[in-house]
């Protein structure tokens, strides 16, 4: 598995690829990841993972930069003897998954985790054009793959909607039921001095510009100023954390405002179950991850319509899916509404429970190991061993070509698009 982001990073890509090694791993299948180090890493020994030097934050963002070092992935992979390649993104380590494909003559899955075009604000000189480019630099990607995963519905039709000819399968990540049950509200409450009367109102996540954090605050505080036993709990460190207290001091109830930072361990499921409403207003997801962690947890959600987010949210059943373009009013008054009626609350949360059933980690591991045993049924794949020199040199300079001609075709693209408009 190749991935630009990955443990300790925080975050849901990281979270994904984790998740699905140690479940593969627990199946009995050799999984190996290549993934940039971190600073917070503290030189340990890690089994069956390659690091490769990157640089970190790339202008803001949660990417990293691979820094090219020769020979490193190929010894890794070499070592390994794979039998099937998935990247988990179209640029960066994802050259490098394309390139290890077919150097190797593997098979290629990439799973589309992320809507790029709406990641363009943490590269200079953003623009539609640009937006345009990663959306045809990623589908082209794509169809250079012989599988491609879409973590839900919407994306998947999204996805062939833009152009992807290879086939797509909606395959979600999967979240530890067992462990977010496990967690204990009142010891939340405890530990941040809420009493029990209060209304904990609850948001987790990278705390980042395209999470439309500005009008989930907004939202929660219109809410809040009416109700004086209400707290908001936002759990999660990023660049958006000093507009979010802002806007609580300009409404005077940055005293209600509780900002912990990330949590990891029991201390997360701790978070989720301390909530009596999880609230979410991204646009940008391409599965509602936290909302189906949110409803291991018993957790009633509100959220806006989006990729992702339609797959989990059944509305007025495990809670309230608003409008994309409904207004902070709107949002603040479905708080209202859901808080308001608790027996009907409960429900939504039994309701809840039961939907994140459907999103067990062990039935999507197996759901991927299926999927895996599939591709690689499929034809035969010989190792690097079985091409002479000459062979390996013409299979290099046609990776690099189609790579060229991915990123040539999107440029061309978006620039002829801004010229007709």
């Amino acid at each position: 598995m190749f991935t630009n982001t990955y443990l300790p990073h925080v975050g849901g890509v990281a979270r994904s690829v984790s998740t699905f090694a140690e479940d593969l791993r627990k199946a009995g299948h050799g999984v190996r990841i290549i993934a940039p180090t971190f600073p917070e890493m503290k030189g340990e020994i890690e089994e069956d993972i390659v690091r490769v030097p990157a640089i970190q934050n790339f202008n803001g963002s949660d990417f990293s930069v691979r820094i090219p070092v020769p020979g490193v992935i190929y010894d890794s992979i070499s070592e390994f003897k794979p039998d099937i390649i998935h990247g988990h993104h179209p640029f960066l380590l994802g050259d490098a998954a394309l390139r290890t494909s077919r150097f190797f003559d593997l098979p290629l899955i990439f799973t589309h985790h992320t809507l790029y075009e709406n990641y363009t604000h943490y590269v200079p000189l953003d623009s539609m054009a640009l937006k345009r480019f990663v959306i045809r630099l990623a589908t082209e990607y794509a169809n250079l793959c012989n599988q491609v995963i879409a973590p839900s519905t919407s994306v998947q039709k999204l996805l062939i909607d833009r152009g992807v000819k290879s086939p797509v399968e909606v395959l979600p990540s999967g979240i530890d039921l067992d462990f977010f049950k496990k967690g204990d509200g009142k010891r939340f409450r405890r530990r941040y001095r809420i009493n029990e009367e209060t209304v904990v109102i609850g948001h987790i996540g990278r705390l980042a510009k395209e999470k439309n954090l500005s009008f989930l605050a907004g939202a929660v505080a219109r809410y809040m100023k009416e109700n004086a036993k209400a707290c908001f709990v936002v759990a999660g460190q990023g660049n958006a954390e000093q507009n979010i207290r802002e806007i609580f001091c300009e409404n005077n109830i940055e005293d209600r405002l509780i900002m912990p930072g990330n949590f990891i361990g029991a201390e997360l499921a701790d978070c989720y179950a301390a909530a009596d409403i999880f609230v979410f207003a991204s646009h940008s997801e391409t599965q509602g991850l936290v909302l189906a962690e949110a409803m291991a947890a018993a957790t009633p959600v509100i959220a806006l319509s989006a990729s992702g987010v339609n797959d989990v949210m059944k509305d007025r059943a495990n809670g309230i899916k608003l409008a994309a373009d409904a207004s902070e009013e709107e949002f603040a008054a479905a708080l209202a509404d859901a808080l308001d009626d608790r027996p009907r609350l409960e429900t939504w949360s039994r309701n809840a429970l039961e939907t994140a059933h459907g999103f067990s980690r062990q039935k999507s591991a197996a759901r991927l190991a299926a999927l895996y045993e599939k591709i690689i049924a499929g034809g035969h794949y010989p190792h690097a061993t079985e091409f002479d020199f000459i062979d390996s040199v013409l299979l290099a300079i046609k990776t690099e070509w189609e790579l060229l001609q991915e990123k040539g075709g999107a440029v061309v693209d978006s620039l002829s698009d801004r010229t007709e408009r």
